[in-house]
């Protein structure tokens, strides 16, 4: 069974944002996932219609499969690394700010006839 996928790296969301969106779309068909990611009022919806819409575009691409028969078998947000910052506060003292970044992963294969 053939399978495409498309990953994108170091993206500026926390991955607990990234992963709230990415579990209303694991296991359903493209077009159904495409549909609930527009509708979806997150920023991560955005990053993670992208990165969908290029996995199904390397399945068309590079393995000859057919975008409507696809569903997303795979979809996991694993953690980037931490851009760490510092944010002056009273006496002066410091309190950190880490600005966390992840990597987005989608896997799509064709649906199984019969």
């Amino acid at each position: 069974m053939e399978e495409a996928k498309a990953i994108a790296k170091e993206v500026r969301i926390s991955p607990r944002k990234a992963r709230q969106v990415i579990d209303l779309v694991r296991g359903k068909e493209v077009g159904e996932a495409t549909g609930i990611l527009r509708h979806t009022p997150k920023k991560a919806a955005g990053i993670i219609e992208k990165v969908l819409n290029s996995a199904v575009a390397n399945a068309e691409h590079n393995h000859d499969l057919i975008p409507h028969e696809l569903y997303i078998s795979e979809a996991y947000v694993d953690e980037g690394p931490t851009m760490k910052r510092f944010r002056p506060r009273a006496m002066g003292q410091a309190s950190p700010i880490n600005k966390r970044t992840s990597h987005i992963t989608i896997k799509v294969k064709e649906k199984k006839e019969g």
